[in-house]
């Protein structure tokens, strides 16, 4: 077995679970391991410390797989991705679709595989991992017996490791476009042109958290419950009541005018959704109630995906779709004096690596004082960040400066990060990449 000894000069992440061994913590190689070879490492008094995947090329010089001097054989990836999936199938009874193995979260450094029914997406982000991709192929049949295996190997960061960018069918050929189950509502995900592996799945218990916030806005909008007549009419003095078969006394929803309102939906929220890719927020807050929602994405792509997303869930009548650029939009909006009862701000990382904070602060902080500017008074923002380089406290910190701006007070209605199929390792923040936080919005 080759051997790394690390620094004695370093900080001890090691020790304490961190999955990586960084290139400027080596003191020395010992012996020629080769791209992607396993190899044991051991601290300058040669205490064995772990054993994982080399790769000379990466700045993350060694990938923990072990921190025991097991075998790293075909038998050690099978029972690896079993642990993975019975995790999941215990913390999520009866999933249809998820992220079914998510790297060095699951003890399997630069791997990821998605679940979307009985297609699997494979996603390989280590030289290790790529070396041993017939092992990992059979494993994952083994173990979901799935119709097919596609691969999405077509992200830059394959580069940092030397590997080739590429994408295609790893068993026979199927229809991509494939529909799944999430949250009860059924999407149809197309997992060779769809963003990443085509889906977020990292969202889906954050999506489900808007449901109170979709209804009990009736009255805010002018529309009262009232005792009615039997002729659908505000019941007068001596006016016939309209009771239900038990006999009570019905009561119906009227506008300020008087008139009855038919809208089974008239005490909905009006949302706006940004950054829409698949719809899927709008897809469960018309799931809980939502009476209006404008699904907006800069893509026409994204946006007929949401399109045919919404219409096979039957929400078509209660959506407006939006191409544009959100960035613009916001603003227009704010210039326009629109509001909503509810805005989703969900957009894509702006800071994919440190170096590109600045910018992806000025970014955050625009798309969310412009947002809060359109939340109705007492309504609420739903905001999200997925940049890791982003920290928890700097990311309120944005929004707490946006607010102050905007001349908004906030209250945190819930903090939440990525779901139960994306789990956290304590010893490596770089696992804890999702931010996601509902406000509450009042005027100052």
């Amino acid at each position: 077995m080759n051997k790394i000894i690390v620094k004695m000069q370093r900080k001890h992440r090691l020790e304490q679970g961190h999955p990586w061994v960084f290139k400027n913590e080596i003191a020395e190689v010992c012996g020629t391991p080769d791209f992607g070879e396993v190899v044991d490492v051991y601290n300058h008094k040669d205490v064995f410390l772990a054993r994982g995947f080399f790769n000379p090329k990466s700045q993350i010089a060694v990938r923990i797989l072990t921190y025991r001097q097991v075998e790293i054989d075909q038998q050690f990836f099978l029972e690896r991705i079993r642990q993975a999936w019975e995790y999941r199938t215990r913390l999520l009874p009866n999933v249809h679709a998820c992220r079914a193995i998510f790297g060095e979260a699951d003890f399997l450094p630069g791997l990821v595989v998605d679940k979307f029914g009985d297609v699997l997406v494979l996603q390989i982000l280590s030289y290790g991992m790529e070396k041993h991709k017939v092992w990992l192929i059979e494993a994952l049949q083994q173990v979901f017996a799935p119709r097919g295996i596609y691969e999405r190997n077509d992200v830059p960061v394959r580069e940092l490791e030397g590997l080739p960018l590429q994408s295609g069918f790893l068993t026979q050929p199927f229809d991509t476009a494939v529909e799944i189950v999430e949250n009860d509502l059924k999407l149809i995900v197309d997992v060779a042109e769809g963003q990443k592996t085509g889906y977020f799945f990292d969202q889906r218990e954050n999506r489900a958290a808007i449901a109170p916030l979709m209804q009990g806005w009736g009255t805010r909008h002018g529309i009262i419950l009232q005792p009615a007549a039997v002729d659908g009419t505000l019941l007068g003095e001596g006016g016939t009541p309209l009771t239900d078969e038990q006999g009570e006394q019905v009561s119906l929803p009227f506008d300020s005018k008087g008139k009855v309102v038919k809208n089974p939906f008239w005490d909905g929220a009006e949302v706006l959704e940004c950054f829409a890719h698949t719809g899927a927020f709008t897809l469960n807050a018309c799931k809980f109630g939502a009476k209006k929602v404008t699904c907006l994405d800069i893509s026409e792509q994204a946006i007929a995906s949401a399109r045919r997303n919404v219409t096979l869930n039957g929400f078509l009548h209660r959506v407006d779709f939006v191409t544009a650029n959100a960035f613009d939009y916001l603003r227009a909006s704010v210039k326009e004096e629109k509001s909503w009862d509810v805005v989703i701000l969900d957009p894509p990382a702006f800071a994919k690596s440190r170096s590109a904070l600045n910018g992806a602060e000025r970014g955050y902080k625009d798309i969310n004082l412009h947002g809060m500017k359109l939340v109705r008074d007492g309504g609420f923002l739903v905001t999200a960040s997925c940049s890791f380089h982003l920290s928890k406290e700097h990311f309120l910190q944005i929004i707490r400066a946006a607010a102050a701006d905007a001349k908004k007070i906030l209250r945190l209605v819930e903090l939440r990060a990525a779901g139960k199929d994306h789990p956290i390792l304590l010893a490596s923040e770089e696992s804890d990449y999702l931010k996601f936080a509902i406000f509450e919005v009042r005027d100052r």
